[in-house]
């Protein structure tokens, strides 16, 4: 078997129209000399109303606003990539990729005209904007990029994109056996190749219609590449990032922060899902459900020798408590317990809904109650309905956040909660439920989400992490 890395860049490594492309070549450079690459891109960066934001951000803006027929200037859409090709593209090039640029530019147009018409933005118009105003764009001009470079680089057409989905288009489900019968292509280019470039993010379905993941999506396009191609090559997946995995979030803990350098997939999988940004959870989960091993490596770009390995099975640490986070704006929904059963099998099976934790139940007059932790809120909100339907008693619970204690070890550390509990409770904020269970590597601390109570949590119960280690 050759081997493969799949790498990708986010938006924040190609930075403000591009300027991070100079060492994304020179990370693509070193890569290639042992391995074959097929490099997973992102939406950059640009400045829009003096903001620095996503393109995908601006072109979401833009197409709210076109739905509600108000016309607004849309060539950024253009000009970040006009940019990028002035300055990262030779001449022998660049002429190409900007008439390849106006096919796509005016797909973006006719997509921004049907939202007018439709005076909504949504399901394949949405797609369909992103896409061709994001990760295709990107993806198509990266590789006229490295071959500027002087690489041997091709890039997939969307034509022949490999990524199949159902048709939940603004959420979509990625199915394996369609996407396999549909990669042909991309494997004949990654045999002649030595880097071949594909967007993130977007899909497309068996009608050939675009979609999109949610958000963070770019690291399930590389998983889901990954589990593709694992049965004809011997693949890794590589995240570019600016730096790596740490003990807690440095926006919220300034100090003694502990660089993670091993985490299981059920470590990465818990703190994606409760508020650190590693990658997308579900990429993990698609990993697992495909019963492959594949190993996950977060390198700081910007020191490519500092890297978190993320692997199947745990790797002892010196302190069992790997990481600290935390998540705000979460929504509580109490029910009867077997009430409950029938909802999540909806929510897992119907509506591929998984961003909710299962709490321990509670009684009442002989009567059994579920907590299901919903970690968006605003999920929860526009579902009430759907919720309500399978026990008109439930009760909804906004305003909460929830502090989350990880490692498959911590099991190990004596006191571990209490000791979690009675520093929250000291730095004068309420416990309103507490639930810690060794099987799943966690304790969860839920608290009103006000002003900075999960921040303030995050860093107290942070400050006390080396006291809390195994004997």
């Amino acid at each position: 078997m050759h081997d493969l890395t799949i790498v990708k860049f986010g938006g924040s490594t190609l930075g403000v129209n591009g300027n991070g492309i100079p060492l994304i070549i020179d990370r693509i450079k070193d890569i290639s000399k042992e391995k074959k690459i097929l490099a997973v891109f992102s939406a950059p960066l640009a400045e829009y109303h003096g903001k620095i934001r996503s393109l995908t951000d601006i072109a979401l803006n833009i197409g709210e606003l076109y739905a509600e027929n108000k016309i607004v200037d849309v060539e950024i859409l253009r000009d970040v990539y006009i940019d990028i090709a002035n300055n990262y593209i030779n001449s022998e090039y660049r002429g190409e990729f900007l008439k390849i640029l106006d096919i796509l530019y005016k797909q973006v147009i006719i997509a921004l005209k049907q939202a007018i018409e439709y005076k909504r933005f949504v399901d394949v118009v949405r797609a369909r904007t992103l896409a061709y105003s994001g990760e295709i764009a990107i993806s198509y001009e990266m590789c006229y990029v490295l071959k500027s470079a002087g690489l041997d680089a091709d890039y997939v057409r969307i034509e022949d994109w490999p990524i199949i989905t159902d048709d939940n288009f603004e959420a979509a489900n990625f199915l394996y056996q369609e996407s396999l019968e549909r990669s042909a292509s991309l494997i004949a280019l990654l045999d002649k190749h030595d880097i071949v470039s594909i967007g993130g993010f977007i899909g497309k379905t068996i009608d050939g219609l675009e979609s999109t993941y949610e958000r963070g999506g770019s690291d399930r396009t590389a998983a889901d590449l990954a589990i593709l191609l694992s049965n004809r090559y011997s693949v890794n997946i590589d995240l570019e990032k600016d730096g790596i995995v740490l003990s807690a979030d440095p926006k919220i803990v300034n100090n003694n922060l502990e660089e993670i350098n091993y985490l299981s997939y059920n470590e990465a999988k818990l703190a994606g899902m409760f508020g650190m940004k590693i990658l997308d959870p579900i990429a993990i989960k698609e990993i697992e459900e495909s019963k492959k091993e594949i190993p996950i490596i977060i390198t700081d770009i910007n020191n490519p020798k500092k890297c978190t390995i993320i692997k199947k099975e745990s790797i002892e640490a010196k302190n069992p408590l790997k990481i600290v986070t935390g998540k705000k704006g979460c929504a509580l929904v109490r029910m009867r317990l077997e009430d409950s059963w029938h909802l999540i099998t909806s929510l897992k099976r119907e509506k591929r809904y998984n961003d909710f934790i299962n709490l321990s139940t509670y009684t009442i007059n002989d009567t059994e109650f579920a907590r299901l932790l919903f970690l968006d809120s605003k999920y929860v909100k526009r579902n009430e309905r759907y919720i309500k339907a399978y026990d008109k008693n439930a009760v909804i619970t906004y305003n909460r956040g929830v502090i989350t204690l990880i490692g498959d070890d911590m099991a190990k550390i004596p006191n571990i909660a209490s000791i979690a509990s009675k520093t929250v409770g000291e730095n004068g904020i309420n416990i309103l439920n507490m639930d810690a269970q060794e099987e799943t590597s966690r304790i969860l601390i839920i608290v009103n989400d006000k002003d900075e109570n999960v921040e303030n949590a995050i860093r107290a119960i942070h400050l006390e992490k080396n006291r809390m280690k195994s004997y």
